[in-house]
């Protein structure tokens, strides 16, 4: 930021946004006023089990249904990437699938991909990974960074955006044991796991809200 002669800027991220916007926020450079996830990597601790909110507990079912029925995709690419590589760098159609089951799981779609987005958009995206080669060196992201998604203590002012359908929806008591500056939390109803993409009028609102309340 410095290179492009920037003197204050804000950080911005989700999934694997989210585990980059934790590090640059934990390096708290002088000219990051603040950081907004809308995914943001706090969980519960085992003391919290006893006495969850009917929300959190609806979380938690939700994080055992990922463990047990969604995260195939990144134990294969987070222990053996190299091996689905083969197939995402060799068949347009094993790369749209690896990509669009996601659209179908994560979105906001009731159930249909295209309610949440357009073929189109969907295409694009699948497109971009395809006509670059880039799907097995994207998931080998899973296995040189595992240890990316943990909680990590910052110290700097943080909002947080949980949209309606995100895989993981942590409770605001959880994220304030991480982020004793948080400064934004709004909880949704509407959009996914690909919040910017899906409802992106609503996700400008949201980092709108939340930079413009942090202190410059």
């Amino acid at each position: 930021m410095r290179r492009l002669g920037y003197d204050r800027f804000a950080a911005q991220g989700g999934d694997w946004g989210a585990a980059i916007t934790t590090a640059i926020a934990m390096a708290a450079p002088p000219e990051c006023i603040g950081v907004h996830l809308n995914m943001p990597l706090v969980f519960p601790e085992e003391s919290d089990f006893a006495d969850l909110t009917p929300a959190e507990a609806r979380t938690v079912e939700r994080m055992q249904y990922y463990q047990e029925h969604d995260s195939g995709y990144a134990k294969l690419q987070g222990t053996r990437p190299q091996t689905i590589g083969y197939g995402l760098a060799d068949s347009p159609v094993a790369q749209a699938a690896w990509i669009y089951e996601k659209f179908q799981a994560w979105t906001d779609n009731r159930g249909v991909p295209e309610n949440a987005l357009t073929r189109d958009e969907m295409l694009d995206v699948i497109s971009l990974y395809w006509l670059t080669n880039s799907g097995a060196s994207s998931a080998r992201l899973y296995w040189e960074s595992a240890n990316a998604f943990q909680a990590r203590q910052l110290d700097l002012p943080v909002g947080v955006s949980i949209f309606a359908e995100e895989i993981f929806r942590p409770s605001r008591r959880w994220a304030e044991r991480s982020y004793p500056r948080l400064m934004h939390w709004n909880e949704l109803d509407a959009g996914g796991h690909f919040a910017a993409f899906e409802q992106p009028a609503l996700f400008v609102a949201e980092l709108r809200a939340c930079f413009g309340a942090m202190p410059r």
